[in-house]
């Protein structure tokens, strides 16, 4: 998903009064960098009340304790530092800290306190005008909420007396903190010196972890650095006129209460109407085949809820599928579609929250609608139903998505998105989805008018068997708690019989668990609601009325017409349980079907090695010891800690060959996989049982540092209690620390690159490295690249194990300069190969075989048989299904290599200009 970019193209330099423009974006959602700044300003002034005290001094407002906030700005002034702020009793303060905070316990970073600065600045970022006291560019590098430490709660005592101790509760900065004021001379300067300093916890890191600054360098709140806000120079903040209420900021943008004038379009051919209140949409019908022949437009298919957008006048409405209006639900939508500049008009479309990697999440926009998570929602629309009294839906699609390109002219994008398609052959659209791992395609015919309810003009083609399914009864956990074990599912058929279809005991969050069962409580039944239900169904029961809607993503349906592998994805309240079927594939029109595409099922996202082999062995529960085993570690596959141990536990007879007796840096992710993690090299004294220590001297000083290793069963499982995520070995032995015995070319491709490109470029480093007598291993990296490992006998050091990695990846480049790349910059890398050779020097490292990847839905990074390489389609190995494909582990394809004992030649050594 592109970042969002201010449409605004005029900018004026006339000041706005702050509660006028408040008001104004009080119903807008985070649109663009400009907005949310806007609304970062709009929070942090509702917590001062001008009328109460002058800024930034005078009788003091009492925060709170709940909700203290606090903030740290990045500040190019006259120097480069990061502003700390703290809310207390109607002000922020605040120190300057020039090196900005660190995570290692043994850094004292020195903070010159400066005077009290106004709550409102707490969401400032843009520039101060040259000349006004801070001059220079402010980013907002994070921001959150702080309390005191237990026994450190008299934080007035604590500025007074220069000792105060806090926890910190934001994006980037956790834990325990304290700032401690310096004596002697620097306690009688007019700035008093302090000292901010990270206390023990678990969140603390060592001397030689990358750097909080270095590793999150840009804004909380916009995403955008520091050159990129003196660019836009969006807001501006008057230091003179701080005390002046409405008169701190004003907002270089298109004028707020400027009208827009409604664009021109020729829609005299068109039919006149009334403005329909509400059209029934069309709908697309299953198929296994999409199309392929000329003549039909292919679209993503989105994950989210269809909803038609209703604009009357200055009145906005949107609509479900069936009508209901979820204006309230979805007001950041609403408020972009009211700036339309037409009077009338009715939009067809899909509320999505889109994830990272630019697919469509219903589970995610389900916990924004039933939890309130804060997800951004966009909605694209794809179909144009009315436009100032006149009918276009007697027009060809494509002339309809022409005029609705128009309309959408002037929204802006990260809320309101045009959905764009593509004319080319739907077999070739619908296996990229799938690579995607997008939901799959919806095709139209190009010429088709607008006609409501399901036939042959739209089909979808998905990836992943997803629909819905109603709910007849539940379980309770069998720990006990307030939440539920799983949902029994069911459906009618053309009898109005309500068939069981299997139960989904995954997918539920902690809390969405607590909510579905408060819902299903009030409608327990006596009986069962299904038409002669199984022992299965009947099993640990209780019943329920058949009218919640949930939407469930499924394997396949078994022999039995039961429903494989259920996973919960989230609630449905815009379709009526009693209109709930059974979804089946229907045949693609003759004019549109080719022989010889697959079926939709045969591109499931679904790790494709696993299908081939014989059923894992079963999860053994790991026998170390964990706090809080039900934590969730990764959000997406509902990982628990719990059952990331089990995972280490299993495959360690195939992991610990490849990374015992070597140093190891971890990757800790102490709130999941989708919060901030950091790397651990060194041992401390939070380190599980069984974890040793091997000295390492440093490479500058020589001094001998403590880092990780470990060769135990029980040791590799610990690792779940620290919220282990990745495990990343040296290339070299304990034993031998300056001999590489081990090296590793890195793939990482530009990730539109098509599977086959990239394992076309590891067999080709394959097989150079044939021609200079090495064999080769090759395992997925549980992202988008592929590693080739090379075992070497430990001869040379690593400067010259580098330089000759340098040299191997300069002559596949020089070779094919259009497909590989060996320098790092990231603008270069469009439709091309990374060569990454860098994993060859004292100290780097590369993902171990078989370990976790800290990222959303914790892949595993796995070997493969050079075999493998010629199937089709990437495969995807995920922790959570480890079921599936655990199988595999019996056969190790790696075996040989330990074994391996083979040395680069002189005659290698000189072709890679050793």
């Amino acid at each position: 998903m592109p970042a969002a970019k201010k449409t605004a193209t005029k900018k004026i330099a006339a000041k706005k009064s702050v509660a006028k423009k408040s008001a104004k974006k009080a119903v807008k959602s985070k649109a663009s960098p400009s907005d949310a700044v806007d609304e970062q300003l709009a929070r942090y002034r509702s917590m001062r009340d001008f009328d109460v005290t002058a800024e930034p001094s005078g009788k003091a407002q009492e925060i709170t304790r709940e909700s203290l906030p606090f903030c740290i700005q990045k500040h190019a002034a006259s120097h480069l530092h990061y502003d700390f702020r703290l809310g207390w009793n109607g002000v922020l303060k605040s120190w300057a800290c020039a090196k900005g905070p660190s995570y290692n316990v043994k850094d004292k970073r020195l903070a010159v306190q400066v005077e009290d600065h106004p709550i409102e600045y707490g969401g400032f970022e843009g520039i101060i005008p040259a000349g006004q006291y801070g001059g220079g560019t402010v980013m907002l590098w994070d921001q959150g909420t702080w309390e005191p430490q237990p026994g450190h709660t008299d934080v007035d005592a604590g500025l007074r007396d220069g000792n105060l101790k806090f926890i910190m509760h934001g994006t980037k900065m956790k834990g325990k903190w304290a700032l401690i004021r310096m004596g002697g001379h620097a306690a009688t300067e007019k700035k008093p010196n302090w000292l901010l300093i990270k206390e023990h916890d678990d969140f603390e890191r060592g001397p030689d972890d990358e750097a909080i600054t270095d590793s999150e360098p840009k804004s909380v709140i916009t995403g955008r650095t520091l050159e990129e806000i003196a660019k836009n120079e969006d807001h501006v903040w008057n230091s003179k006129e701080t005390a002046k209420p409405g008169q701190a900021w004003y907002r270089n943008d298109v004028e707020a209460d400027k009208p827009v004038k409604t664009a021109a379009l020729d829609l005299g051919s068109l039919p006149e109407e009334h403005q329909p209140t509400f059209l029934k949409p069309q709908l697309a019908q299953e198929t296994q085949t999409p199309p392929s022949a000329d003549g039909w437009l292919h679209e993503l298919k989105l994950d989210g809820y269809r909803m038609q957008a209703r604009k009357d006048g200055k009145k906005v409405q949107m609509l479900t599928r069936s009508g209901l209006d979820w204006t309230d639900r979805v007001k950041a939508v609403a408020a972009e579609v009211a700036r339309l500049p037409y009077d009338a008009v009715t939009l067809d479309g899909e509320v999505v929250v889109v994830a990272e990697n630019g697919t469509t999440n219903f589970a995610d926009l389900q916990a924004s609608f039933q939890e309130g998570a804060k997800n951004p929602l966009t909605y694209f629309c794809f179909d144009l139903l009315h436009l100032n009294g006149h009918n276009p839906r007697g027009l060809s699609l494509l002339e309809r998505k022409k005029l609705l390109a128009e309309v959408l002219t002037t929204a802006d994008r990260s809320t309101l998105q045009f959905s764009e398609h593509l004319e080319t052959s739907g077999e070739e659209m619908f296996h990229k989805a799938c690579e995607l791992h997008a939901e799959g395609i919806v095709s139209k015919k190009a010429t088709a008018p607008y006609t409501e309810g399901r036939n042959g003009n739209w089909l979808k083609s998905k990836c992943l068997h997803e629909q819905e399914f109603v709910v007849g009864g539940y379980t309770l956990p069998s720990k006990g708690g307030s939440g539920i074990g799983a949902l029994l599912l069911g459906y009618y058929d053309d009898k109005a019989r309500f068939i069981y279809a299997g139960r989904t005991g995954t997918g539920f969050t902690q809390k969405g668990s607590v909510i579905i069962r408060k819902r299903l409580e009030p409608i327990e039944a006596a009986s069962s609601p299904f038409n002669n239900p199984s022992a299965d169904a009947r099993r640990g029961a209780i019943w329920t009325r058949p009218s919640m809607v949930v939407q469930v993503r499924f394997a396949t349906w078994t022999a039995d017409d039961q429903l494989r592998q259920a996973a919960f994805l989230g609630i449905r309240e815009d379709k009526p349980a009693s209109e709930v079927r059974r979804e089946t594939a229907a045949p693609t029109p003759k004019s549109a079907k080719s022989a010889t595409q697959p079926t939709a099922a045969s591109h499931t996202t679904k790790p494709r090695v696993a299908a081939k082999l014989i059923a894992a062995p079963t999860m053994e529960k790991a026998p170390v010891r964990l706090t809080h085993p039900d934590k969730v570690v990764d959000n997406e596959t509902h990982l628990t800690k719990q059952q990331l141990a089990d995972f280490y536990w299993a495959v360690s007879e195939r992991m610990l060959p490849h990374i015992a007796n070597r140093p190891l840096s971890l990757v800790r992710c102490p709130e999941g996989s989708e919060k901030p993690c950091f790397f651990q090299k060194h041992t401390n004294h939070m380190l599980p049982p069984g974890i040793g220590s091997i000295d390492v001297p440093d490479k500058k000083t020589g001094t001998p540092e403590p880092y990780i290793t470990l060769d135990t069963r029980e040791a590799l499982a610990g690792l779940a209690q620290m919220g282990c995520l990745e495990v990343h070995p040296w290339g070299s032995c304990n034993d031998d620390l300056e001999r590489a015995d081990q090296l590793t070319i890195d793939l990482d491709p530009d990730e539109l690159l098509p599977w086959e490109v990239l394992t076309g470029a590891a067999l080709d480093v394959r097989k150079r490295l044939k021609d200079l007598g090495l064999e080769s291993w090759v395992k997925t990296t549980g992202g988008k690249g592929l590693h080739v490992v090379i075992p070497i006998e430990p001869e040379l050091e690593w400067p010259q194990i580098k330089q000759w990695c340098h040299g191997f990846v300069n002559l596949m480049e020089r070779a094919d300069p259009k497909l590989y790349l060996t320098k790092m910059t990231k603008s270069a890398r469009a439709g091309k190969i990374y060569l990454d050779y860098l994993r060859n020097e004292r100290g780097a490292t590369a993902v171990a075989p078989y370990s976790p990847r800290a990222r959303k839905g914790a892949g595993v990074a796995v070997p493969l048989a050079w075999s493998e390489l010629d199937e089709p389609e990437r495969p995807v190995f995920r922790v959570a299904t480890f079921p599936e494909w655990g199988g595999r582990l019996k056969k190790d394809v790696w075996a040989d290599l330990p074994k391996t004992k083979q040395r680069i030649s002189k005659e290698a050594q000189k072709a890679a200009g050793l």
